[in-house]
Protein backbone atom coordinates (compact mmCIF):
# COMPACT_ATOMS: atom_id res chain seq x y z
CA UNK A 1 0.00 0.00 0.00
CA UNK A 2 0.93 3.39 -1.03
CA UNK A 3 1.48 5.80 1.88
CA UNK A 4 3.59 8.82 0.63
CA UNK A 5 4.99 10.11 -2.56
CA UNK A 6 7.16 12.86 -3.02
CA UNK A 7 8.87 15.29 -5.80
CA UNK A 8 11.15 17.36 -6.17
CA UNK A 9 12.97 19.74 -8.59
CA UNK A 10 16.30 21.37 -8.20
CA UNK A 11 17.72 24.45 -10.58
CA UNK A 12 21.39 22.50 -10.63
CA UNK A 13 23.02 26.40 -11.60
CA UNK A 14 21.33 27.87 -8.50
CA UNK A 15 21.95 25.01 -6.79
CA UNK A 16 26.21 25.23 -7.66
CA UNK A 17 26.03 28.64 -6.53
CA UNK A 18 24.38 27.81 -3.10
CA UNK A 19 27.45 25.27 -2.69
CA UNK A 20 29.83 27.65 -3.84
CA UNK A 21 28.88 30.46 -1.78
CA UNK A 22 28.24 28.28 1.58
CA UNK A 23 30.97 25.40 1.44
CA UNK A 24 30.23 23.52 4.82
CA UNK A 25 26.53 23.34 3.11
CA UNK A 26 27.62 20.07 1.51
CA UNK A 27 28.84 18.54 4.55
CA UNK A 28 25.23 19.03 6.32
CA UNK A 29 23.73 17.89 3.63
CA UNK A 30 25.75 14.78 1.61
CA UNK A 31 27.53 11.76 3.11
CA UNK A 32 31.72 11.68 2.39
CA UNK A 33 30.89 9.64 -0.83
CA UNK A 34 28.19 11.43 -1.82
CA UNK A 35 30.43 15.01 -1.66
CA UNK A 36 32.61 12.94 -4.48
CA UNK A 37 29.95 13.77 -7.05
CA UNK A 38 29.94 16.25 -9.59
CA UNK A 39 27.18 19.28 -8.92
CA UNK A 40 24.57 18.10 -11.12
CA UNK A 41 24.38 14.25 -9.55
CA UNK A 42 24.50 16.32 -6.00
CA UNK A 43 21.90 18.52 -7.26
CA UNK A 44 19.48 15.14 -8.03
CA UNK A 45 20.85 14.10 -4.66
CA UNK A 46 19.23 16.73 -2.80
CA UNK A 47 16.13 16.95 -4.71
CA UNK A 48 15.80 12.62 -3.69
CA UNK A 49 16.20 13.82 -0.32
CA UNK A 50 13.84 16.67 0.03
CA UNK A 51 10.93 14.09 -1.74
CA UNK A 52 12.00 11.76 0.53
CA UNK A 53 10.60 14.21 3.05
CA UNK A 54 7.52 15.16 1.27
CA UNK A 55 6.91 11.14 0.93
CA UNK A 56 7.30 11.10 4.91
CA UNK A 57 5.08 13.99 5.30
CA UNK A 58 7.57 16.25 7.18
CA UNK A 59 11.39 16.21 8.74
CA UNK A 60 10.72 15.44 12.52
CA UNK A 61 13.83 13.16 13.64
CA UNK A 62 15.25 13.06 9.69
CA UNK A 63 18.28 14.46 9.14
CA UNK A 64 20.02 14.53 5.83
CA UNK A 65 23.01 13.06 6.34
CA UNK A 66 21.40 9.89 7.71
CA UNK A 67 19.87 9.51 3.85
CA UNK A 68 22.34 8.10 1.14
CA UNK A 69 21.90 7.43 -2.44
CA UNK A 70 23.91 4.80 -3.14
CA UNK A 71 23.89 2.69 -6.82
CA UNK A 72 22.75 -0.90 -6.71
CA UNK A 73 25.10 -2.49 -9.39
CA UNK A 74 22.80 -1.75 -12.23
CA UNK A 75 23.36 1.97 -11.34
CA UNK A 76 19.75 1.86 -9.78
CA UNK A 77 19.71 4.79 -6.99
CA UNK A 78 18.71 3.31 -3.60
CA UNK A 79 18.01 5.02 0.01
CA UNK A 80 20.61 3.78 2.28
CA UNK A 81 18.91 4.98 5.95
CA UNK A 82 21.37 5.61 9.24
CA UNK A 83 20.05 6.87 12.33
CA UNK A 84 16.87 8.04 13.68
CA UNK A 85 15.89 8.87 10.27
CA UNK A 86 15.43 4.85 9.82
CA UNK A 87 13.82 4.76 12.70
CA UNK A 88 11.49 7.01 11.17
CA UNK A 89 11.02 5.33 8.33
CA UNK A 90 10.30 2.01 10.43
CA UNK A 91 8.16 3.45 12.97
CA UNK A 92 5.76 4.51 10.26
CA UNK A 93 5.78 1.33 9.04
CA UNK A 94 7.48 2.00 5.84
CA UNK A 95 8.44 -1.35 4.32
CA UNK A 96 9.77 -0.09 0.71
CA UNK A 97 11.09 3.52 -0.79
CA UNK A 98 10.90 3.53 -4.40
CA UNK A 99 13.04 6.49 -6.06
CA UNK A 100 13.66 7.99 -9.27
CA UNK A 101 16.20 10.44 -10.36
CA UNK A 102 17.42 12.01 -13.50
CA UNK A 103 18.79 15.73 -14.33
CA UNK A 104 18.83 16.98 -18.11
CA UNK A 105 19.68 20.73 -19.35
CA UNK A 106 19.42 22.63 -15.68
CA UNK A 107 17.28 20.66 -14.12
CA UNK A 108 17.44 17.89 -11.47
CA UNK A 109 14.43 15.90 -10.32
CA UNK A 110 13.35 13.16 -8.00
CA UNK A 111 10.56 11.31 -7.01
CA UNK A 112 10.07 9.03 -4.60
CA UNK A 113 7.41 6.14 -3.30
CA UNK A 114 6.63 4.95 0.15
CA UNK A 115 5.45 1.56 0.21
CA UNK A 116 3.88 -0.02 3.62
CA UNK A 117 2.61 -3.56 4.01
CA UNK A 118 -0.72 -1.86 5.86
CA UNK A 119 -2.43 1.29 5.95
CA UNK A 120 -0.70 3.60 8.93
CA UNK A 121 -2.82 4.40 12.04
CA UNK A 122 -5.07 6.69 11.45
CA UNK A 123 -4.84 7.93 15.49
CA UNK A 124 -1.59 7.61 16.90
CA UNK A 125 -0.61 4.81 18.51
CA UNK A 126 -3.73 3.21 17.55
CA UNK A 127 -3.51 -0.43 15.82
CA UNK A 128 -3.81 0.14 11.82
Amino acid sequence: MIVGIGIDLVDIDRFERTLARTPRLAERLFSASERERKPRSLAARYAAKEALIKALGGSDGVHWTEIEITPEASGRPWFTLTGSTAEVVAARGITTLHLSMSHDANLATAYVVAEAGHAPPTVPGEPA
